[in-house]
């Protein structure tokens, strides 16, 4: 098994959960957060549907400079278009993680800011960490986000309070 097939794996399971959660987004209150230190909802969800994009970022270049980086987000107006965002990510990753050789993951990756780096290390660890424990994370904010809304949160791992017949 080559180390791709691993991650394949992974970003079909949790791409699947990830849509379940982007699916309850209430698209209508995109302005809405917690507290005001928090992001917006819109800007939270969008980033959830972004991050599967990382995957490429991380296995296709050598590196991330932030002085050169240009990010044009796609604003989607409804759920529809978030999960287009979702999908048409989760889709390049995947090709990406198909086409990626035992070789390709442990080259070296450098996150920067002009001369300033933040950090550089195999490609493994930046699609584990980077892309896929950053999705997690960020996922899981939304799901407390959902939950302070009273939308009823859907099983990822195992059945949720509002729903106990996974």
């Amino acid at each position: 098994m080559g180390i791709n097939e691993a991650f394949i794996a992974e970003l079909k399971q949790e791409g699947a959960s990830t849509r379940k959660i982007l699916e309850r987004v209430p698209m209508d209150k995109p302005d809405w957060k917690p507290h005001e230190k928090s992001t917006k909802l819109g800007n939270l969800a969008l980033h959830v549907a972004e991050l599967p994009g990382w995957v490429p970022v991380s296995l296709d270049q050598d590196e991330l400079d932030f002085a050169t980086f240009e990010y044009k987000p796609v604003i989607p107006k409804n759920t529809e278009e978030l999960l287009a965002v979702h999908d048409k990510n989760i889709e390049k990753a995947l090709k990406c993680l198909e086409n990626a050789s035992d070789g390709k993951f442990m080259e070296n990756w450098t996150m920067r800011m002009g001369e300033k780096v933040y950090f550089t290390m195999p490609k493994a660890s930046v699609v584990r960490s980077f892309s896929y424990n950053h999705l997690y994370h960020h996922r899981a904010q939304l799901g407390v986000y959902l939950r302070l809304l009273d939308i009823p949160l859907p099983g990822l791992y195992g059945p949720t309070a509002d729903e106990q017949n996974m």
